[in-house]
This record gives C-alpha cells, structure tokens and sequence, in this order.
C-alpha cells in the first residue's frame, strides 16, 4: 500500500484556500496548513493539521515548520520567497500563487506606450524589473519574488491571481455596489460608462487554477501562468448583475473618470484613468486544462447573495478596511450638478442622429455607373 502523499498549504483559510485544500484531499493528499491562526474555516474538514505560525519571517517559519518535508506545497499566502528559501530542499514541487501586479505597467498605465497594457495582456509581457520603475516597490517586490522562486525551484509553478472575489474576502469591492443596491440608491455612478475591465477571478474558479497545475505537473513545470474568469465583467455589467440579485433597478450614471469618485473604491488602482486590466489566459487552458468552474455571471450573484445575507455581521468591519464614505448627499449633489452643467452643452452641439452608411456601392439596376448615394 502507498503512503499518501503529503500536501503543505501555507494560508488555506482565505477565499480560495478551502477549495484548494478540499481538492487536494479529493486527490489523495493528506494535507497540513500552515498559517497564523487569525482567521479559521468550517469548510475545512477537522482532521486537518493546522500548524499556527507566521509566515511572513524566515525565523517564524522554520520555528513553525522546523525539518518537515513536503510532496507538495502550496503557497498562497505570506511572503513566497521565504517560503522557497526554507523549502528548497524540502518540497518535491512548489506551487506559488502570485499577483497579476507584477507586470510592467499594471500599476501604472502611463509608464507604456502607447499608454495602458496590452489587451488582453499575456505572460510574456515584460514584469517590473526596479524598484525604481513607475509601478513602484509593491509590484516590484511581486516580480523579484517570481524571479528568486525560479531560481531557487527551477520545477516551481507560479499562479498570478487577479482580483479574486467571492465569499470570505477581506476587502470584497463588490461590497460598493452591494451596500448601494440594499440601500435603493436610484442610481449607481461609473467612469465613462462603466466599461473598464479590471481582471477578476471567482475564489472557486481560482482554487480550480491552482489544482490544475497540480494535475499536470509536467506541463507546470518552471511555468508562470495568468489567472482570471474566462470571461470578464464589465462595471457596468457588474453593476447590472448585482441589481437583479438584489431585486433592485437602478440607474447607470456615466461621468469622467476624474469625477466619477464614488465609483473608484471599486477600480483599486489608477482611478481617474479609463485603461483595461484585461489578462490572457489562454496558456493555462491551452496547457492545463483550464476551465471556469462557475460562470462569472452565476459566481457575481452567489458572491453578493452571501454578502447581502450577512450585512449585519460584515459590514461594520468591511467599511472600515474599504475607502467609501457613502456619502449619498455628495452624491446626489455631484449627479445633480453634472446633469445641469451638460444639458446646455447638449443643446448647443448635440446631435438627435447621426447617419452612417458603409462605404460599399449598392446600386439599384443593372450597368449603373454609380448608386443612389453616388457611390
């Protein structure tokens, strides 16, 4: 009889930790967490080891884990390059999940040109190489983590979450949306119509990503690959779904990005910008396998349905980690004064309709020389 194969999860408690460690006990794993202990999940069945530690340290991490060997680790949280650094002799495969940020001008659309990331932006787009580059030392630390990684576990696979959504996540910015629909907000305000995409991932789906590259080892092998939903949301088409999952019509307020403020708690970085965060995913479903397990539209509504259920509960410490005053009154004062300020400007130059016909001849009987446009 074989012994099982023994998985290390570092963190595990977060919005795609359970299905990750629920997958891999499916596998045949017999798997151990290792995390401080802050938060728990009752998804995670009891016979799970927890191994309470910080892994943010190299000393805390070999306190936590001393001369322990893995088959298998997965990190997912606290600071991977220490991780690899204690485990590079002692993990059999090491699964790295990362952050889309480490690409060259995520955090700042205007270091490119032309200006904004490519859409959709693959793996192979340049990763931030300075802590002196425009994206600054966040998404620099990010990029020099996937290099030491690599160096240091040459057969390492590197997941690089999106925006990841769902429930149990410390700062889920649906919530601004959620909050304003519960409270029957007769409009919701978006930048330049709300037509930004900014690349998310559903807890679930993401989880799936992860047990992908644990299926196909050989495939993963040295491997970074993009995470996010196959198909992407638009804010506005957010803002739709989450009205019908609240039974709430609202109206869909279009101003300039520098003016649409209530709006940018959503969009997390650059808000008075209009650039995608849109990223290629195609090599992990081409090389992996990859599917979304819960299409994005059934995954929005689950997501604000489980939020809405536990208003009571979350709110209070949501709003306190999120940048959204709801301030309702400013709001209605800003909509209010942008419609007066637009309707003589409409009056003046706008256009009740513009015709547009397509440049190609259409004449209307045999061996005319041109049509009735005179093409």
């Amino acid at each position: 009889m074989c012994e099982a194969k023994r998985a290390l999860v570092v963190g595990g408690t977060g919005p795609s930790g359970p299905h990750i460690v629920n997958g891999l006990i499916a596998r045949g794993y017999t798997v151990s967490l290792f995390h401080r202990g802050t938060h728990e999940s009752d998804e995670i069945p009891d016979f799970v080891e927890h191994i309470h530690g910080d892994p943010h340290f190299l000393e805390t991490i070999q306190e936590a884990l001393g001369q322990r060997d893995y088959d298998l680790v997965v990190a997912t949280y606290g600071r991977t390059r220490l991780l690899a650094r204690h485990f590079k002799d002692r993990a059999g495969r090491f699964v790295a999940v990362g952050s889309v940020a480490a690409t060259h001008g995520h955090m700042a659309s205007d270091a490119l040109f032309p200006t904004g990331l490519p859409v959709p932006t693959p793996e192979t787009a340049p990763s931030v190489q300075a802590e002196t580059d425009a994206d600054g030392r966040f998404a620099w630390r990010i990029a020099e983590t996937e290099r030491e990684i690599m160096a240091l576990h040459p057969r390492a696979t590197i997941l690089r979450y999106p925006i990841v959504y769902g429930p149990n996540q410390l700062l889920p910015f649906e919530w601004c949306l959620i909050r304003r629909a519960l409270d029957r907000r007769p409009f919701i305000v978006l930048p330049d119509g709300g037509l930004r995409l900014i690349a998310r991932g559903y807890s679930v789906n993401m989880a799936h990503a992860v047990l992908c590259a644990v299926d196909r080892p050989q495939e993963a092998t040295g491997q970074v690959y993009n995470c996010a939903d196959e198909r992407q949301l638009t804010l506005r088409q957010t803002a739709e779904v989450v009205g019908k999952a609240l039974n709430h019509d609202w109206e869909i307020v279009s101003l300039p990005a520098a003016l649409a403020w209530p709006s940018w708690p959503m969009i997390f970085t650059d808000p008075q910008g209009s650039w995608h965060r849109l990223y290629d995913v195609n090599k992990i479903k081409r090389e992996l396998g990859y599917k979304d397990v819960v299409p994005p539209v059934d995954a929005v509504t689950a997501t604000v349905q489980w939020y809405a259920e536990r208003r009571n509960e979350l709110a209070g410490d949501i709003e306190k980690r999120l940048d959204d005053p709801f301030d309702y009154p400013a709001e209605d004062r800003l909509v209010s004064e942008w419609r007066q300020s637009i309707e003589p400007l409409l009056a003046r130059y706008g256009r009740d309709h513009v015709q547009h016909a397509h440049p190609y001849a259409h004449p209307q009987a045999p061996g005319l020389a041109q049509d009735h446009r005179g093409r």
